[in-house]
């Protein structure tokens, strides 16, 4: 939102670029600091780099040597996302996806280590979701005049293919929504979220698609899943209505697929789905969780400290939802975070310094702790 407010990461991307087009309007202080992309009072973040600078950029994840990016983007005159890879200093960008649809979350298979080294390799293999199946032009955006809505677009289906983009296979082929999926660090375990059952719900199945698992049950959007870095934990996004009127609206919205994202909860569990706890109560929109390498932690973007909602910045916040921590504060959206696999770096995308106004790019930083 893999995300890009992981789509309902395509929509998430739209979501950055609406909340950007009012929060922009206001100055930027990122001249006041010696990096001039930080600003005041993101001391955990060192030597900023901007990797892409130009169209709208989101999701951009690790491959597991730490060595390139795969992400999302809406550049070259399409007209929705496509699926890229670049280096971590953001030359050699690849279209990876075959230009058909709309796709979303994408992320790099690992691929084991060298036997005399043991350093990671490069992949063999990378993952995405796409529409493509469903028809070459983009689905429509989600019509806003029941409000501010995401499309869940029934077509996606999630697919892998070689790191060129060639050999496409497809992984699922239920009717409904297949996306937001993320893959262990041994490249064993995928987890993504599905209406196949009838609910937005997350659910685990093998890299080859084999042994597919519900992990979540309660009514409501369960989404935006990750892994912890030992694959014994799941961090993801949640919307459970509590009153008649708002599981009325969540049900009729569905039905649509469409869903209502104005308020989104950070959750953990444990892989195979026992043991699920609420990490914030804010009652706002937090979305884009991630481990901390310690398992302990989870980054993630929220609108909380906006009045208005419009500005996401990103915090940090123990699993017990304890020693909250906010670490970005530009006027703009900053959403997506990711940490190396070393944990020594964060990617994360965000609006600021853009040319113009809603421009979304993919950063990176040294993380200080």
């Amino acid at each position: 939102m893999r995300h890009n407010l992981r789509s309902l990461t395509s929509s998430l991307l739209i979501t950055a670029l609406l909340f950007a087009a009012a929060a922009s309007e206001r100055p930027s202080r990122a001249k006041q600091t010696k990096d001039p992309l930080l600003v005041p009072g993101e001391k955990h973040l060192r030597d900023l780099k901007q990797l892409t600078f130009a169209g709208e950029n989101a999701e951009a994840y690790f491959s597991a040597d730490g060595k390139q990016l795969i992400f999302q983007s809406t550049r070259d005159g399409r007209q929705c996302d496509q699926i890229y890879t670049m280096n971590v200093d953001g030359s050699n960008v690849k279209l990876v996806s075959n230009g058909d649809g709309r796709t979303t979350c994408s992320y790099f298979f690992p691929n084991g280590r060298n036997r005399e080294s043991g350093q990671p390799q490069q992949p063999r293999r990378i993952l995405y979701s796409s529409t493509h199946l469903g028809g070459k032009e983009c689905p429509p955006r989600p019509d806003f005049s029941q409000g501010y809505v995401w499309a869940v677009y029934p077509t996606f289906d999630i697919f892998t293919a070689s790191p060129d983009g060639s050999d496409l296979r497809q992984l699922t082929n239920t009717p409904g929504y297949d996306a937001e999926t993320t893959i262990t660090l041994d490249g064993k375990k995928l987890v993504f979220t599905s209406t196949r059952d009838g609910d937005l719900d997350i659910y685990t199945m093998d890299a080859d698609g084999r042994h597919v698992r519900r992990l979540t049950n309660e009514l409501g959007y369960d989404g935006g899943p990750f892994w912890s870095y030992d694959g014994k934990q799941i961090v993801y996004r949640a919307y459970h209505p509590q009153t008649e009127k708002e599981k009325s609206d969540y049900l009729r919205l569905l039905k649509q697929n469409l869903i209502r994202p104005t308020t989104l909860e950070i959750w953990v569990m444990n892989a195979d789905g026992t043991d699920k706890r609420q990490v914030t109560h804010n009652g706002k929109a937090n979305f884009g969780p991630y481990f901390f390498p310690d398992g302990r932690r989870v980054i993630f973007a929220s609108n909380m400290d906006d009045p208005r909602g419009r500005n996401f910045d990103l915090y940090r916040i123990n699993v017990d939802g304890t020693d909250l921590e906010r670490i970005t504060f530009n006027d703009t959206f900053d959403g997506f975070p990711m940490f190396s696999p070393d944990g020594k770096k964060l990617v994360f995308a965000s609006n600021r310094n853009a040319k113009i106004q809603g421009e979304t790019n993919v950063f990176i930083a040294d993380w200080v702790d």
